[in-house]
């Protein structure tokens, strides 16, 4: 305990959409059930940037950002968890209403820890929670509801490339959206059977051919807006849109006809909650297909790691090209 400083560097974000800045705060301590981890790396995240710009969870301001990462247990609060996981390399995730994981120390629920696998390196194990557990849920949620085909856009991403690898595992077609033509290339390359280009002339047209032929009945939405508009459109009768993220930033666009009319469905995804309503054995399911994912089918290559003072800089390098790999910053 002699070696925890009482003030650390933590990325702050003050205001809505404002750059995050570098401040200095008090290292919290860990309540019982609580965990201190001194931070080793955090990835930047579609979700983060969605955090960033407001909107996307309640937050009181200022806070850190950062949904997820990896590093080192060095206290516990109290609690059988937490004095196991004490001096162990861990997956972590924030608290909902705590600040994230963008600081050199964080404190959370010794609960939203994993033990990093043998093998898995902390900077991989810093990307281990969000991506994996989403893809794993999704392709769960389609097998639970029997949908033998599915949709998903932004396909490019290192979550959709997840979803390509588990989809075929799980025997589940799937059709890919992408806005790019090396992006075509390289999902085909990875092995997609269906990857439609957003850009192309007829786009619309072969969306709305392919899911009828393929009885694509689940459509995954990563963007929102006038996207949403375009898939709910093109999917069967009886079709749900499951929204589980909102790249564009814009209001969700629907006819309410096609609810009315063809019994379409509109739901939201968001990880932690769906977490809380599964049971400790599906819980521990999942986490246990996550762990024998990371060296292959749940893998996200690295682009680049950068110092948490750089923060604005890996920001501006994530967006700039999103599927390219993922910005860590080292904590």
């Amino acid at each position: 305990m002699n070696s925890i400083p009482a003030s650390m560097k933590a990325v702050r974000q003050h205001r809505p959409g404002e750059a995050p800045a570098i401040d200095s705060v008090p290292v919290p301590r860990p309540e019982k059930g609580e965990v201190l981890i001194k931070m080793h790396a955090a990835p930047v995240n579609p979700s983060d940037l969605s955090l960033l710009r407001g909107g996307y969870l309640e937050r009181n301001y200022p806070f850190t950002p950062g949904l997820e990462g990896s590093g080192m247990v060095v206290e516990s609060g109290g609690g059988a968890i937490g004095r196991l996981r004490k001096g162990r390399w861990v997956a972590c995730t924030p608290d909902p209403t705590g600040d994230g994981t963008w600081a050199e120390y964080i404190k959370t629920s010794a609960m939203r820890t994993v033990p990093l696998p043998g093998g898995v390196t902390p900077e991989m194990g810093s990307m281990m929670l969000v991506n994996p557990m989403t893809a794993v849920a999704l392709i769960g949620i389609a097998k639970k509801r029997n949908h033998r085909a599915m949709v998903n856009n932004a396909a490019a991403s290192a979550l959709g490339k997840m979803l390509i690898r588990l989809a075929d595992q799980d025997r589940i077609h799937l059709i890919n959206i992408v806005r790019r033509e090396e992006q075509e290339e390289e999902l085909i390359s990875l092995g997609a059977k269906y990857v439609l280009n957003s850009t192309d002339p007829g786009y619309k047209a072969k969306l709305k051919d392919i899911a009828g032929s393929l009885h694509a009945t689940l459509f995954l939405d990563a963007v929102g807006g006038e996207e949403a508009a375009v898939m709910m459109k093109a999917a069967p009768p009886g079709s749900t849109l499951l929204m589980y993220a909102r790249l564009s930033g814009d209001p969700l666009q629907a006819d309410p006809g096609w609810l009315i009319r063809e019994g379409k469905h509109m739901e939201g995804f968001q990880l932690g909650r769906w977490m809380q309503e599964q049971s400790t054995l599906k819980k521990l399911r999942v986490i246990s297909r996550v762990k024998k994912g990371m060296d292959g089918a749940l893998s996200s290559r690295i682009r680049e790691m950068l110092p948490m003072e750089e923060v604005n800089e890996a920001i501006a390098k994530y967006k700039q090209k999103m599927s390219h790999g993922k910005i860590l910053l080292k904590l």
